[in-house]
């Protein structure tokens, strides 16, 4: 199986999961207030549906366009919106008439439509003004109702994150990379060692506060929007490196790297990875015939420096089955230029020493206020990033990516609890965004709903309709441009 059909088979099933546990948290509270729901749809169903069955009065089903779901909230106008639709598209179509007509009476039967037609949309505007509500519906309910209705599904999300990162720690725990291990320091990207940083430097703290966790210390210096300073040791002795935000920058936007470190199955940050040299553990007896010896470390694999053993992985995936010129130091002393035989797996019979990450064990009732925790944390990290994209400053906005961004975030291979991370961090980001007080998103309708509880208004249904046009076209063009920055990348 290819590895771009695991990627996208993870994004649908995790797309499908959160969708539909999102539309659930809409219909069980229209349910809880008497409300009326006619359709409950996983993905989209444009002219036709995969599966659908009614059950009650509700329409159950899977549509055919993957990009997302919804739920169908009863609303008595309906009938006179279809016909609103229908008499503008008929107002169309006379008034591209009127503009091909050549003689007077044909031009003046078409004004005589158009007339009737624009009349026609005017009393069906005003019925629907004007008619009052059914006790089912949703707008018949008091504000308060309709505003748990309506943010119903952002806390299904947030719960549903909550229960997948309780899981998660439950499971298999919590691991991670301590910076006191990193008995080596670190090996840099070329880009950091322009701005200051060398290879072997051991961070000691930013901006004044000590570094614990390597993977905070990476995202305080990637997902930034203010110049920082960073401590380093460096030979015994700490030194201070001075970075700017344009300096930050410049840094995130070196990803190549990244790309390589993670490829080769190794812990690592953005723009560093910790330093564990490639000395050699054991030896098989093809390899130690070759002349390889325990102890030894491997500095060069042909024309390739290995500084570490990322770099010595890389090196060996890049010539597979064939003979590799290999040199190393022995006994810190004597340099050895040895021929070793490399398998189709890209492997020449040893093992390496790989420094371990820590980890934490949970307990059923641990990992529930830790799962909050973490689920607050990450909510916290991307409604940050959200801020600092409007900052032209930070260049975030350039890395808003769409469908495929999303997709290629899962792990080629299957791999539950990575699959699981990435699903719960899904679920909190369509949790933000769907509170973002744009109409057409929950939180567009939470906010009219707030201001009908404070003001005790509700707002004019032309203000509705507007404010609802203006934030269709504003979801359209964020679709358009993150979906654009994908297509783009792919050519780069």
């Amino acid at each position: 199986m290819s590895t771009v059909l695991v990627q996208a088979l993870q994004f649908v099933f995790a797309l499908s999961l959160l969708v539909t546990i999102h539309e659930l948290g809409h219909f069980l509270a229209a349910r809880m207030f008497g409300i009326r729901v006619d359709k409950f749809y996983l993905f989209f169903n444009p002219w036709f549906s995969l599966y659908k069955r009614k059950i009650g009065n509700v329409e159950f089903g899977i549509g055919w366009l993957p990009l997302g779901g919804y739920v169908s909230i009863y609303d008595s106008r309906e009938k006179l919106f279809d016909a609103e639709a229908r008499a503008k598209d008929e107002l169309k179509k006379a008034k591209s008439e009127l503009k091909k007509c050549t003689l007077e009476a044909e031009k003046e039967a078409c004004r005589e439509k158009i007339a009737a037609l624009e009349a026609e949309i005017k009393s069906l505007q005003e019925q629907q003004r004007t008619m009052q509500p059914e006790p089912d519906e949703l707008r018949a309910k008091p504000a308060w109702q309709r505003l748990i209705v309506m943010i119903a599904g952002v806390f299904m999300n947030v719960v549903a994150a909550i229960v997948i990162y309780a899981g998660i720690l439950f499971t298999w725990g919590e691991g991670y990379y301590h910076n006191d291990d990193a008995e080596y320091g670190y090996v840099f990207n070329d880009t950091a060692k322009e701005l200051g940083f060398e290879d072997g430097d051991k961070f000691v703290a930013i901006d004044g506060e000590r570094v614990e966790n390597i993977a905070d210390a990476s995202s305080t210096l990637i997902v930034t929007d203010s110049d920082h300073t960073v401590t380093v040791l460096r030979n015994g002795v700490e030194v201070d490196i001075d970075l700017t935000l344009a300096d930050l920058v410049k840094l995130r936007n070196e990803s190549e790297a990244t790309v390589q470190y993670y490829n080769a199955g190794c812990a690592g940050a953005y723009f560093f990875r910790m330093n564990n040299p490639f000395v050699l553990d054991s030896v098989s007896d093809g390899a130690s015939e070759a002349g390889l010896v325990s102890g030894d470390r491997v500095i060069a694999i042909n024309d390739n420096e290995v500084r570490d053993y990322v770099d010595g992985v890389i090196a060996l995936q890049n010539i597979a089955n064939s003979d590799a010129q290999v040199t190393v130091v022995r006994n810190e002393a004597d340099t050895l230029q040895l021929v070793v035989p490399v398998d189709e797996e890209a492997r020449m019979g040893v093992t390496v020493h790989v420094i371990p990450n820590r980890s934490r064990e949970y307990g059923f009732w641990e990992s529930i206020p830790a799962g909050v925790m973490r689920c607050g944390q990450e909510i916290k990290s991307y409604w940050d990033q959200l801020v600092m994209m409007v900052n032209p400053d930070t260049e975030l906005y350039s890395e808003v990516g769409g469908f495929i961004s999303i997709g290629s975030v899962f792990p080629d291979t299957w791999h539950w609890p990575a699959f699981w991370s990435i699903t719960a961090l899904l679920s909190v980001i369509l949790a933000v965004m769907n509170l973002l007080p744009i109409p057409v998103l929950d939180g567009g309708h939470v906010l009219f709903a707030l201001w009908e509880i404070i003001t005790r208004r509700k707002p004019g249904e032309r203000f509705m309709e507007i404010a609802q046009t203006i934030g269709f076209i504003l979801l359209l063009l964020l679709l358009v441009y993150a979906n654009g920055n994908d297509i783009l990348n792919l050519f780069k």
